[in-house]
């Protein structure tokens, strides 16, 4: 087996592709062991000193690890608890636990409902693709039609980027305003 691993935007998130389908559909976020018992793979994970975060996508997963902690020294450590996981043929997840997170499932009315599939299919077709590609997930919050704010969800290598804030504001924000009209600004939910 064969895993790439790839840098993100985030210098302290570092993506690992094992060359197979990791979750069939969603994202998972982890940001601690409490959470992560859930999956043994990210259970492992956290057993390495450094390691902060573990997101699981399509077909990639990536770690986020302390500023003390240097990736030369993590990465063997990290592919190997992968590689491990993948060739055991052990379930990602323990039973019952494999949902995967989505958008915020919140019941919206009338023209608001309407408002609120239109921003969740851009963010599904246009921009949860883009940030995948740097090992993240942007997930639908909520949105406020008195004010036209809309609420997201950054995960992933997304989650305490650098970056972050400038692509939520440039580039998210501007397209959900174009496309959709009653959106005012965006803004990040932690």
């Amino acid at each position: 087996m064969f895993i790439q691993t790839e840098a993100t935007p985030n210098p302290e998130v570092l993506k690992f592709l094992p060359g197979r389908e990791v979750l069939p559909e969603g994202s998972r976020d982890f940001r601690d062991l409490d959470e992560a018992q859930v999956s043994p793979l990210a259970a492992e994970l956290f057993d390495i000193e450094g390691v902060t975060r573990v997101f699981f996508g399509a077909d990639f997963v990536t770690v986020g690890k302390d500023p003390d902690h240097d990736w030369p020294l993590l990465k063997a450590p990290i592919l190997a608890a992968i590689m491990d996981h993948f060739t055991s043929g052990r379930p990602l997840f323990v039973e019952s636990a494999a949902e995967a997170g989505g958008h915020d499932e919140a019941v919206y009315e009338g023209e608001t409902a309407q408002v609120v599939a239109e921003i969740k299919d851009l963010l599904d077709t246009r921009i949860r693709p883009a940030v995948a590609q740097d090992g993240g997930d942007i997930l639908f919050n909520r949105f406020d039609a008195d004010t036209g704010v809309v609420w997201l969800h950054m995960r992933g290598a997304c989650s305490g980027c650098p970056s972050s804030s400038a692509t939520l504001k440039a580039g998210v924000e501007n397209m959900l305003k174009h496309y959709v009209p009653e959106v005012t600004r965006v803004e990040q939910t932690l």
